[in-house]
């Protein structure tokens, strides 16, 4: 995309989250913004006469402590200090880079009083491809994503570490390698730019979008194992699911018909005396459907959060008051986090299942075992399903809520904190674990599938499993399967398997 995305503060979508951190689109304040904020800075001038949390006072359990005019400025520049203290390794790149564009939208909606000068060069920070180094332990997702958010600021006043072309240098080189100068804050702005949810909704934006591929996936993997499986169409006839109406239920058994169009390998088996399929099977399309439902829940969560003003305090310009709230604390975005995890999880689990029933030849309906034809000197696919099983396993752990815990911080005036980065943190690895787990089941069912020749599968099962080759070449004997793992749960997760599916069956939803 060549237009520069224009924050308004009202209308950021997650796909425009992702197609900046991921694709890295440019970034620019819409005129609307701009004006906002404007007249936002302008009446906290105009207040800050008056006591004011962050603005004249101390922070946290400070509060009381009042803060002389001649001292606001550096005020701002210590509070960066002083909250950034994350350890760990550190986040992601799209994950700071998803964060700097959620910070900066908050900030556009006129609630924050931060000056327009100072979001620009966060934004030129951002355009220049300049990386904060952003440790990714420390926040407890209350007070907003204080650490992390701090570590993100200081680069732009010229101090803190950031990543400039791949290589880790002080902040204040990485500004001059891309021609800026750094910014002096004024009243306030240090609060501004600590005191939000971002980094956990940019774990939460950018784990959406990968999550709602997935789900597709598993519907396209679910089809192949049918079909590698000869089971049964029943199972998804519309009026069946008509009767038990969840959308996400509907939705998935209309794209396994979809993809199993035209398929002669069931088309063969219509009238055999089997009466019903394994709950892997039978049930997919209930299965699939709950996770679906869960991610519309973590969808509307996320959209809304994306376009929040998260600020502590907020200034309202209709009132000309500028008031302390609650809006940071981050429990709607650790319970969508822990959502996103459990609805991942589950489907990554039913997909062990079915790969489990395709290389057991004591469930597989005529497939040689392990889906090699010559066992014994290969092993074939037998430790495919036990990686998938690891990987299962893995995840019944992360799946655990972080957002039911709680420890008390800033000497009992934060008494309740949501969690959320934590949430966030074991939401990203719950969906590595389950792509590559969607990787492996699209793998044995290719191979099975192949076993069934010369009758072919439907157009969409058809389509999936030429991509899949393209990717991983059919296993005649024993080799390493771990480049092809990956390989294709980078497909699932760009999404360009999905892409080569639906050119070949139809748009699947």
């Amino acid at each position: 995309m060549t237009s520069p995305l224009l924050l308004t503060g009202d209308d950021l979508s997650v796909d425009d989250v992702w197609h900046v951190a991921i694709d890295r689109r440019a970034v620019a304040l819409a005129p609307s913004a701009v004006d906002r904020m404007r007249r936002s800075r302008s009446l906290l001038d105009d207040l800050r006469g008056e006591h004011t949390y962050g603005v004249n006072t101390g922070f946290g359990r400070f509060v009381s402590e009042s803060i002389p005019d001649d001292q606001a400025e550096e005020l701002q520049l210590r509070l960066l200090r002083s909250h950034s203290c994350g350890v760990g390794a550190p986040y992601p790149d799209e994950v700071v880079r998803a964060a700097m564009v959620l910070r900066a939208n908050a900030i556009a909606k006129g609630y924050s009083g931060a000056r327009v000068e100072t979001v620009e060069r966060l934004l030129d920070v951002l355009n220049a491809g300049i990386v904060p180094y952003v440790p990714a332990r420390g926040s407890v997702g209350a007070s907003g994503d204080l650490a992390p958010l701090a570590h993100l600021a200081l680069p732009l006043v010229g101090e803190g570490e950031a990543f400039f072309d791949g290589v880790r240098m002080p902040g204040a080189a990485a500004l001059a390698a891309a021609g800026l100068e750094p910014v002096r804050l004024q009243a306030k702005e240090g609060l501004s730019l600590i005191n939000g949810t971002q980094f956990m909704c940019a774990m939460a934006a950018l784990g959406l979008s990968r999550a709602l591929r997935l789900a597709r996936t598993a519907d396209v993997a679910c089809a192949m194992s049918l079909e590698a499986l000869q089971g049964s169409l029943t199972s998804f006839h519309p009026a069946i699911h008509a009767a038990r109406p969840h959308a996400g239920q509907v939705t998935s058994a209309a794209n396994v018909r979809l993809l199993l169009d035209g398929s002669a390998i069931l088309e063969s088996h219509r009238w055999c005396d089997k009466v019903q399929d394994a709950y892997s099977l039978r049930c997919a399309a209930q299965v699939h459907g709950a996770s679906r439902d869960l991610l519309d829940y973590v969808e509307r969560t996320v959209s809304i959060e994306i376009n929040a003003a998260t600020d502590n305090p907020l200034v309202l310009l209709e009132e000309r008051e500028i008031v302390s709230n609650g809006n940071f604390h981050g429990q709607p975005v650790a319970f969508a986090l822990d959502c996103l995890a459990i609805a991942v999880a589950e489907l990554a689990s039913i997909s062990e299942r079915r790969v489990e029933r395709m290389v057991n030849p004591s469930l597989s309906e005529g497939l040689p075992p392990f889906l090699t034809r010559e066992g014994g000197v290969n092993s074939g696919m037998m430790i495919l399903q036990y990686v998938s099983a690891s990987l299962v396993s893995e995840n019944k752990v992360f799946a655990h809520p972080a957002s039911v815990d709680s420890i008390p911080t800033s000497a009992g005036q934060e008494d309740h904190v949501s969690m959320g980065n934590a949430a966030g943190l074991k939401a990203l690895r719950v969906l590595s674990n389950a792509e590559q787990s969607l990787a492996i089941e699209l793998i044995a069912g290719a191979q099975a599938v192949e076993f069934l020749a010369p009758l072919q599968p439907g157009r969409g099962v058809a389509a999936a499993r030429a991509q899949v080759r393209t990717l991983s070449e059919r296993l005649l004997e024993d080799r390493s399967l771990s480049a092809d793992i990956e390989r294709v749960a980078d497909a699932v997760r760009d999404g360009s398997l999905l892409a080569a599916v639906e050119a070949g069956c139809g748009e699947i939803n």
